[in-house]
């Protein structure tokens, strides 16, 4: 499909059924609506991994069982006119928006697919029920959709995480696949959400990418003065002898090195992020933050401080005003520098 045809919009689950010729490989994208260019990088995955003979579905529906509280339902936004126009150019063939009662057409479901103890940690304990709801509509969705593959941001990556667990678990057969989170220029990562922040809110709210920045720099500066320190010989030593030669900015350089630990990356990745975010809770306005966690992608527990090696993410959440946001960002320890 290319940007300039029209989207068909799909309102119940059989239109989807008839929907078109089912040809080769169908990549779905879910959403909750208000699209922005982060859906639309969604949508040319999905494009790339359906192929031209392929087909595209994006599914709009906000789902009540994801929220807490009915204030927040109400306040989400519904642009589904804008939604259609996004996905079209973005290269999707449809957009499925079914209505609530199509989606619950007996009321809420009295059976929920629950999301076990990784769905209790973080975002699941600032929002209970939330991937119970989640994991439901999404099981719905790859049930009505029947996808080849499935596509998922990483910027909800508890979330991605926790649909990978319930595909293997309940043995759908998807593929799903995660796409890397897309960012304003500033380095903001896009939300649905933003529009909500003024401008001086959106000047605090850029401190979460900034921690996590951060955060993936220093590492990457301690794994490289690891790297030297096991390169180099005798640097006591050598640290020594340079602040007896008075060499001051050598020698210290060189007790850095010599004093470089394999195990304080997850100390020093948590510090230099509270660093930026500590700053950023003293602004006008402040940032209140929810949590900064350093946890492991599979199951979302904590990284302990002695983990030299291995795959990570580290994961913030925080209020600027009346908008609550996320980021987070894969790491990796004992990394090649």
């Amino acid at each position: 499909m290319n940007a300039t045809a029209a989207t068909t919009l799909l309102r119940t689950a059989a239109e989807l059924d008839t929907f078109g010729a089912h040809r080769g490989r169908r990549a779905v994208v879910m959403t909750m609506g208000a699209l922005h260019e982060g859906h639309a990088t969604l949508i040319r995955a999905a494009r790339a991994a359906a192929g031209p003979d392929g087909q595209v579905v994006v599914t709009v529906f906000v789902n009540p069982l994801q929220f807490g509280e009915s204030a927040d339902l109400d306040r989400y936004p519904r642009t589904l006119d804008a939604d259609l126009a996004v996905a079209g150019a973005a290269g999707a063939d449809a957009v499925f928006a079914p209505s609530v009662d199509e989606v619950y057409p007996g009321g809420e479901p009295q059976v929920r697919i629950s999301a076990g103890p990784m769905g209790e940690r973080l975002e699941g304990a600032f929002r209970p029920g939330h991937f119970d709801g989640m994991l439901t509509v999404v099981a719905k969705f790859l049930h009505l959709t029947r996808p080849d593959v499935a596509l998922f941001g990483q910027k909800d990556a508890q979330q991605l995480a926790l649909i990978r667990r319930m595909v293997r678990d309940l043995n759908f057969p998807v593929e799903i696949a995660g796409v890397e989170t897309a960012r304003e220029p500033d380095g903001l990562a896009l939300s649905s959400r933003n529009r909500f922040l003024d401008a001086e809110e959106r000047r605090t709210a850029l401190a979460l990418s900034r921690a996590l920045f951060a955060a993936r720099d220093r590492l990457a500066a301690q794994q490289a003065l690891h790297a030297r320190a096991q390169s180099t010989a005798a640097s006591t030593d050598r640290a020594a002898a340079l602040t007896r030669l008075g060499e001051a900015r050598a020698a210290a350089d060189t007790q850095a090195v010599a004093w470089a630990r394999p195990d304080g990356g997850p100390a020093v990745v948590r510090a230099a992020a509270h660093t930026v975010l500590d700053d950023a809770a003293a602004a006008q306005p402040p940032l209140a933050l929810d949590y900064l966690a350093l946890v492991d992608p599979v199951d979302f527990t904590e990284i302990p401080d002695d983990r030299t090696t291995g795959d990570a993410i580290l994961a913030v959440a925080a209020r600027v005003g009346a908008t609550r946001l996320i980021d987070n960002i894969p790491l990796t320890f004992g990394a090649d520098t």
